[in-house]
């Protein structure tokens, strides 16, 4: 529509011109009708033209949000020193291991090391199935397989080759196939649970 409507000004403009020469008096009123109908057309034209459509609003950023923090890995600290605690309070190991021996003589060691070792020794029964990573006894020759686990296995001596590899078992191993330990979490405060607590006697 736009490329007709600047012709149809300039005729609108040009039949004015004419209706004003004096030749054109006999048909002044048929170019002041048809001036006047090119400028009706001319001003339809406008406003027939279709309005450029307003720009779309841009959509506003959104706001970088920072990524929510990772959760935090639950430590095992609690449970260690639980555990900790329960050698302590069944075998008396922290007061073993703690105090200075060198006080007493071999005998004394000995009768404390005794009740060490029964209590201790209850403790891993009940908390962990342990088993030898032989059953073979000590100073049998044995064979280690091709592909064995590195964490049951420690080769000493000339190593050569590859396995399978044949020599003395020196020590059986210990593995565990089995733990129970109670779940525990930090204090509200952070603080790790007391090994032991302190006695204390009212008088």
């Amino acid at each position: 529509m736009r490329p007709l409507l600047t012709p149809a000004v300039l005729l609108v403009a040009a039949l004015s011109a004419a209706a004003m020469v004096p030749a054109v008096e006999p048909y002044r009123l048929y170019v002041s009708a048809a001036a006047l109908v090119l400028s009706v057309l001319a001003l339809i034209g406008l406003l027939a033209q279709p309005r450029p459509a307003a720009p779309a609003p841009r959509p506003e950023a959104e706001p970088v949000r920072p990524a929510p923090p990772a959760p935090e890995p639950a430590r095992p600290e609690p449970e260690i020193v639980s555990f900790l605690a329960i050698l302590q309070e069944k075998g008396r190991l922290v007061d073993f291991l703690m105090d200075d021996i060198n006080a007493y003589s071999d005998a004394q060691v000995g009768a404390a090391a005794r009740v060490v070792h029964a209590g201790c020794k209850a403790v891993l029964q009940e908390h962990f199935s342990i088993r030898p990573v032989r059953e073979e006894p000590e100073g049998a020759t044995v064979q280690v397989p091709a592909g064995y686990p590195a964490d049951e296995y420690r080769l000493v001596g000339k190593v050569a080759g590859q396995a399978p590899f044949t020599g003395a078992l020196i020590h059986r191993g210990w593995r565990t196939e089995r733990v129970k330990l109670p779940r525990l979490l930090h204090a509200a405060d952070g603080r790790l649970p007391a090994v032991a607590p302190a006695e204390v006697e009212l008088k």
